[in-house]
C-alpha cells in the first residue's frame, strides 16, 4: 500500500470514527426516560406485559433513551423469578426486590432512588392504561415544562371501561372529593399513571407507604407551586379481567377510604372543622332564638317582681320547664360549634406551619445537593 492509500484509509477511518462519535453524542442528547413498574403477584401477566412495554418504548427511541425499573414488592407467586429472567435478556431493565409486601408507596419511593432518567413515568403492570399514554405524557410535560402530568380518565375526553362497579364508584367519588379539597383544579389525584420531572420529584420528602402516595405527591407539588397538568386517559380493565378470576384489585376498600379522607384533610383541613362548625353555629342560633322567644314570653308573666334579676330568673325557670330541649340542644350545639371552629383555625395554622417547614427543608436540600455537585 502506497502513501496515498494510507492517507485515504486514515481519512476514511477518521470520518467513520467521527460519525460514530456524532451518533453517540446524538443518542446521549436524547432525554432518558425511566419507566417505573411496581409488581405484586403478577406472574400471570408479567412477561407478556413487560414485553409489550419494552416493544412500545423501543418505538420511542427516535426521541428518547429509556430504562425500566421493576419493583417486585414481596410477591409470593414467582413474579420475582420471572422478572429476573426477563431482565437477563436486556441491559436497560433494573429489577428491585422487597422481601415482604410494603405497599405501593414504599415500592415507588424505592424505585425513584434508582431511576437515572430526566423523566420518570409510573405505570401499572396490568396495562389498564395502554402503553401509548406514555408518549402523550412525555409530550405534555416537555411542551408545558410541568413538574407532574397525570393521566386522567375523569376529565373531559377521558373514559373508563370494564371496571367493576364498586371500584369505579369509589374511585370516581374519591377523586371528586379530593378535587374539591384541592381547589378543584384537577380531576384525578389518585391515579398512578403519571410522568414526573425527576429532578423535582426527588426533592419531595415522601412519607406514604400505600396508595395514598399519589395524592401526597400532588399535595406537596402544589405546596412548592409546581405546575401540574392532566391529559385525557382511558382506564380499561379488559386485560386485567382477562387474566383470570383469581386476579383481584389490590385496593382495600376501608383503607382506601380512610387514606382518601386523610388526604382531603391535608389539602383543606377547614372542610372537616370550620364548615361543620359554621353549620352547627347556624343551627344553634336558630334553636337559641326559640329559647330567647320562650324567655321573653315568660318574662311578661311576672310583672310583680321589682328586681330585674328576680324577674329574669323566674322567666328562665318557666321557659326551661316549658321547653327544656331548646336550652339543652341550643347550648350544646353552640359549644360544639365553637370547638369545631377553634379546631379548624388550629388545623389551618398547623397546615401553614407545615408548609413553611416543608419549603425550608426543600430549599436546604436543593442547596446542599447543588453544592455537592459543584464541588471539585
Amino acid at each position: 500500500m502506497n502513501t496515498t492509500d494510507l492517507l485515504t484509509a486514515s481519512r476514511t477511518s477518521s470520518r467513520a470514527g467521527s460519525a460514530r462519535g456524532d451518533g453517540a453524542a446524538l443518542a446521549l442528547s436524547k432525554p432518558l426516560v425511566s419507566v417505573v413498574v411496581p409488581a405484586f403477584n403478577e406472574a400471570a401477566i408479567v412477561e407478556k406485559n413487560l414485553a409489550a412495554l419494552c416493544q412500545y418504548m423501543a418505538s420511542l427511541e427516535d426521541e428518547y433513551r429509556w430504562e425500566i425499573v421493576v419493583v417486585n414488592d414481596g410477591s409470593s407467586d414467582g413474579t420475582g423469578r420471572l422478572v429476573e429472567a426477563f431482565a437477563g435478556t436486556r441491559s436497560n431493565i433494573t429489577v428491585l426486590h422487597h422481601h415482604v409486601n410494603f405497599g405501593l408507596g414504599q415500592a415507588l419511593k424505592f424505585a425513584f432512588k434508582h431511576c437515572r432518567g430526566e423523566y420518570i413515568v409510573t405505570m401499572d403492570l396490568d396495562l389498564s392504561y395502554s402503553t401509548d399514554h406514555i408518549r402523550r405524557l412525555l409530550t405534555r410535560i416537555r411542551e408545558t415544562r410541568a413538574k407532574v402530568v397525570v393521566a386522567s380518565p375523569y376529565m373531559k375526553g377521558g373514559d373508563i371501561s370494564n371496571v367493576p362497579w364498586l371500584r369505579r364508584t369509589l374511585s370516581v367519588w374519591a377523586n371528586r372529593f379530593l378535587s374539591a379539597t384541592a381547589k378543584g383544579t384537577l380531576s384525578t389525584l389518585t391515579g398512578m399513571v403519571r410522568v414526573y420531572d425527576a429532578r423535582f420529584l426527588k426533592t419531595l420528602d415522601l412519607r406514604a407507604m400505600g396508595m395514598e402516595i399519589n395524592p401526597e405527591v400532588i399535595y406537596k407539588a402544589m405546596m412548592l407551586r409546581g405546575r401540574i397538568e392532566e391529559i385525557p386517559a382511558h382506564l380499561d380493565w379488559r386485560l386485567q379481567n382477562a387474566a383470570g378470576p383469581k386476579r383481584k384489585s389490590s385496593m382495600r376498600v376501608l383503607r382506601h377510604t380512610m387514606s382518601t379522607l386523610f388526604s382531603g384533610f391535608l389539602f383543606k383541613p377547614f372542610m372537616f372543622f370550620i364548615i361543620p362548625g359554621l353549620g352547627l353555629l347556624l343551627f344553634s342560633l336558630y334553636v337559641n332564638a326559640w329559647m330567647l322567644a320562650h324567655f321573653f314570653a315568660a318574662y311578661q308573666r311576672f310583672p310583680e317582681y321589682a328586681w330585674f334579676f328576680d324577674r329574669a330568673s323566674a322567666a328562665v325557670a318557666t321557659a326551661y320547664h316549658q321547653a327544656p330541649h331548646t336550652f339543652f340542644v341550643g347550648l350544646m350545639s353552640l359549644t360544639l360549634a365553637i370547638q369545631f371552629i377553634s379546631l379548624g383555625i388550629l388545623a389551618l395554622q398547623s397546615k401553614r406551619y407545615f408548609e413553611e417547614i416543608f419549603h425550608l427543608g426543600t430549599t436546604i436540600y436543593k442547596t446542599n445537593r447543588d453544592d455537592g455537585r459543584t464541588r471539585p
